[in-house]
């Protein structure tokens, strides 16, 4: 066994991320010794990724993996859950295998463990990194408490378009603000030292461009240019491997007609040899055998060496490394190749202690962490952070606690949909519904709360069952009309009307492509019929994806939207929904006019006949039946309060390559109550080389200020700030090497404002 053949003292000293190694370090010692006593068939083992069948998020598959862990094939295993069970798969692994190596486990950590925090899209909101950092952390604690070392998260991949499911995934539409997610993600998970007990390793997926599949359907083809890939929807990944991730995870699309599994140009020329990452990167669930349901081979055999020779470590479910040791003996792929995916996954268990102590994650008396007073209390306050004030006409919110408050829609009870989607780990019964929340907000107070589901959430029963799958259905037998009179009944006496509407948490998320964002049916004719009865009303508006509002802003005076917001939902809206807290959050994806607006983003590319209205005019990018504007820009969110912005000022006019300037403006709170804005800074290169977008954000910063108060928010202005990768740069560039970002010399316009759509602006010479 492995703590036979290798002295403790040897493994004790623990590298954090996948920081660049030294070739005499003690990892490299140990794992070049450990290397020498494996067999082929033994590295290969650890080059399977199987799953344990206890939670699955693809196909279950039958196999003795319990023997194959004790023949060496089994490199780790995910969506097992609880210590003691993994403890005992660890045990086997390190007391029954050959070299007792131990064992990876995985799990889709997502958005917390059974502390659920807002859907990530929801999280992006808060534009608080710090918040970020701190969820990443706690589903880390909980995580590594319950035995899962290893999560499959963050997302990181760029969408423009609401159509797809897995945009909940993600931090929305923009690079730059999708970069600083992304880090902030990996301090949480990973901290400063992968060996200590309050640290997990993170996994970035999905390399490369998933959130840019056609019509916006899952695992659809994807086709860009080399230009948008590297200056949108690359830098996400990039900042993860600056930040030491230490897994990457291979995406299910294919990119420059190669399927990402396979693409050598993607996973060693991009990924290694431009970027300098140095950890492992794994399969998504059976790609490595999908290079033949995409058509480019026609075995097992044959898409693991395609696979794996283009810089593929670690496969997930196919299996495909454990049909491989012919292969090698007969030269069709090399055992060096072999040997460096083997080692990046050795070094991976050695960094994160594994060798040292393979049970540091079972420990039973860490598990008190889990779901504790602390954590929830932190999820309630970044749930509140990730809600967005989207309408406050009259300043209908927030809500007094008095008077008859009619609570009606299918979400209102639907204690196992508020966590939302991807929260494999979570025990709903432990989470309180929003009409539980709502009424231990209200009590003690005159206010009295009635309650009624008032529809399903389609007339649809087909839909609605997708909509609620993993043990999530809330459908109601009772009849359309039983249920639309009964709602009808409560808020005829109600003073004020809370809607509790929208999507089910399956609604969105993996294989939960939407051609239809407009509200279902059924809940929209209730809508309907509420809104003739001329009473104050509030849409709670739940979606995992930006979707189409324009009826619900026409007719609604106040709507949040407030995605799912994790275990603490209930309290957290009635926190937002009576005035405990003031709403911060800030759209970090544009709301669409019309679905056919997809893919759609602020960050458009500047047009030859542009159309700076949005409306209709001939011979401009524009639509004849609709405005080409979105209905609520990227970084829209109202507040409580109100916020007054000065012009923009700069400290100097011009600027060269190695000076830095400063654009700042002063922010006032012109309202009666405290609050935090979420100013923003954006740019607009005038001239360049490549199109450049008519806006792109390069900053931002979460201000609190007291009522009347006002402070002056400085950004720096340097060359970084202001560059981007070239065509000519991108075009010229060998594979083995970096490139550069540049700036052209011109004009460059600043914008600082609360969202997208600013016009606040000063101009500067780059030099």
């Amino acid at each position: 066994m492995l703590k036979r053949l290798f002295p403790l003292a040897l493994v004790m000293v623990v590298l954090t991320g996948c920081q660049p190694k030294s070739a005499d370090s003690p990892m490299d010692q140990f794992v070049t010794r450990l290397m020498s006593q494996m067999t082929m068939e033994e590295k290969l083992g650890q080059l399977n990724l199987p799953v344990s069948g206890d939670i699955v998020t693809g196909v279950p598959r039958e196999s003795n993996v319990a023997q194959d862990i004790r023949e060496g094939k089994v490199g780790g295993l995910f969506n097992l859950k609880g210590a003691d069970r993994i403890r005992e798969i660890q045990r086997i692994a390190v007391e029954e295998s050959r070299l007792g190596i131990p064992l990876l486990f995985g799990m889709d950590v997502i958005h917390g463990y059974e502390t659920i925090f807002p859907l990530p899209i929801a999280m992006a909101c808060s534009w608080d990194l710090d918040a970020i950092t701190e969820a990443a952390h706690i589903a880390a604690l909980e995580a590594g408490a319950d035995g899962i070392n290893w999560t499959f998260s963050p997302m990181v991949d760029i969408c423009h378009d609401g159509r797809w499911g897995r945009i909940s995934e993600g931090s929305g539409e923009d690079p730059y603000l999708g970069a600083r997610i992304a880090e902030a993600y990996i301090r949480g998970y990973q901290g400063q030292d992968l060996s200590a007990d309050t640290t997990i390793l993170a996994c970035v997926k999905h390399f490369a461009l998933y959130g840019a599949v056609q019509a916006g359907r899952e695992y659809n083809y994807v086709s860009m240019d080399s230009y948008r890939m590297y200056n949108e929807y690359f830098e996400p990944y990039e900042a993860a491997v600056k930040a030491g991730a230490g897994s990457f995870m291979a995406a299910f699309n294919t990119i420059n007609g190669v399927p990402c599994h396979g693409s050598h140009w993607l996973l060693t020329d991009v990924l290694r040899k431009q970027w300098g990452y140095q950890g492992f990167v794994v399969g998504d669930y059976c790609g490595l055998e999908q290079l033949q349901d995409h058509g480019v081979q026609t075995d097992i055999v044959s898409a693991a060496i395609q696979s794996i020779s283009a810089g593929l470590d670690m496969d997930m479910v196919s299996g495909g490394p454990l049909v491989l040791a012919d292969a090698v003996r007969d030269g069709r792929i090399s055992r060096k190749i072999i040997d460096t995916a083997c080692r990046r996954i050795l070094e991976a268990k050695y960094r994160l202690g594994l060798f040292s102590d393979p049970y540091r994650y079972c420990d039973p008396e860490r598990r008190s962490v889990i779901l504790c007073d602390e954590h929830r209390a932190t999820a309630r306050r970044i749930a509140t952070e990730s809600m967005v004030l989207l309408k406050n006409d009259a300043s209908l919110l927030p809500l007094a606690k008095k008077g008859t408050i009619a609570l009606i829609g299918p979400l209102v009870e639907a204690r196992t949909n508020m966590s939302g989607t991807w929260s494999v780990a979570a025990v709903h019964d432990r989470y309180k519904t929003l009409a539980e929340g709502l009424s231990d907000a209200l009590k003690g107070t005159p206010a009295k709360l009635l309650i009624a589901k008032g529809c399903n959430l389609t007339h649809s029963e087909e839909l609605e069952a997708r909509a609620t799958m993993f043990g999530k259905a809330i459908r109601d037998p009772r009849s359309t009309e039983t249920l639309r009179q009964q709602a009808l009944t409560i808020a005829r006496q109600a003073d004020v009307i809370i809607l509790a509407m929208g999507e089910g948490a399956e609604m969105s998320g993996e294989c939960a492509s939407r051609v239809n964002l407009d509200m279902p049916d059924a809940q929209h004719e209730l809508m309907a019929e509420l809104v003739k009865l001329h009473k104050p009303i509030v849409l709670l508006h739940f979606s995992g994806r930006p979707t189409v509002l324009n009826w619900e802003t026409e007719h609604i005076p106040a709507i949040v939207q407030t995605w799912f917001a994790g275990s603490e939902t209930g309290d957290a809206v009635a926190d937002i929904l009576f005035g405990k807290v003031n709403p911060s959050g800030h759209l970090c994806v544009q709301m669409p006019r019309h679905v056919g607006q997809y893919p759609f983003s602020y960050r458009q590319f500047r047009s030859s006949r542009p159309n700076d209205g949005g409306g209709f005019g001939k011979y401009s990018t524009c639509y004849i039946d609709e405005l080409s504007t979105p209905l609520y820009p990227f970084g829209y969110g109202l507040s409580y309060t109100s916020f007054e912005y000065s012009p923009v000022t700069l400290s100097d006019s011009t600027l060269s390559s190695e000076d830095t300037l400063t654009a700042s403006i002063t922010l006032t709170n012109t309202g009666s109550r405290l609050g935090t804005e979420v100013v923003q800074l954006y740019i607009c290169d005038r001239v360049a080389e490549g199109v450049r977008p008519y806006k792109e954000l390069r900053g931002f910063e979460r201000v609190s200020l007291a009522a009347g108060e006002s402070k002056t928010i400085s950004f720096l202005i340097n060359r970084d700030r202001l560059a981007y990768y070239a065509p000519s740069a991108i075009e010229a560039a060998l594979p083995c090497q970096p490139i550069h970002r540049t700036i052209d010399p011109g004009i460059v316009d600043i914008f600082i404002g609360p969202n997208a759509a600013t016009s606040n602006s000063a101009s500067l010479s780059f030099q």
